[in-house]
């Protein structure tokens, strides 16, 4: 029988994985000066891509590991639970790529980039909470914060004019992607050492 623990072991470096190659990204998008949002979105989908590879090949390094098979009925349970929020970010970042001189005929280039960043961060929060039914449940918490930050930042862009303020796009999906990936990807190390020490 499946265990959903396997799941648990597999978070923490998966989680510091996808961390590290969005605070990189987010280093290298300002340093290429990505800021146009066809590029923008272009870099951004690139790196999501790097980054689901990354988490595929530990995914398949923990199955192999563990003498069980990669493409298990769990994972399946958990691919197919996040595909769907997953598919519209991709068909929005692709829609923003391709027609970007359109909307910065009526947007300019951040209000453009902030907007699929709050997007991005919406769906990605849907897809972990949908995921977390079939993972341990700290998942669908990570999931809600990803959904109140892109809530806060959708009511930022309302309520103030945040895209006025100079903060580049690449830094807050270096925080908000990144940096979230990151700390949570500690905190599992820590609390699963700790639960494998008791």
């Amino acid at each position: 029988m499946e265990r959903s623990a396997l799941y648990r072991r597999a978070l923490a470096p998966i989680s510091i994985c996808v961390g590290c190659i969005g605070g990189a990204a987010a280093a290298g998008g300002w340093a290429l000066k990505m800021d146009s949002p066809g590029r923008f979105a272009m870099y951004w989908l690139a790196v999501s891509i790097v980054a689901v590879t990354g988490a595929l090949l530990l995914v398949r390094r923990q199955a192999i590991k563990h003498g069980e098979n990669f493409w298990s009925p769990p994972t399946r349970r958990v691919a197919q639970a996040m595909l769907p929020a997953l598919v519209v970010g991709l068909a929005f970042g692709l829609m923003i790529a391709k027609w970007a001189s359109e909307f910065q005929e009526r947007y300019d280039a951040q209000t453009i980039a902030l907007g699929l960043i709050i997007l991005w961060t919406l769906l990605y929060g849907l897809a972990l909470h949908a995921a977390g039914f079939f993972m341990p449940r700290g998942i669908r918490l990570f999931g809600w914060a990803f959904v109140l930050a892109g809530l806060f930042l959708l009511g930022a862009m309302a309520l103030t004019n945040i895209t006025a303020s100079g903060v580049s796009p690449h830094l807050v999906m270096g925080i908000i992607f990144g940096g979230s990936h990151l700390a949570y990807g500690i905190y599992l190390y820590f609390t699963e050492q700790r639960k494998n020490e008791a």
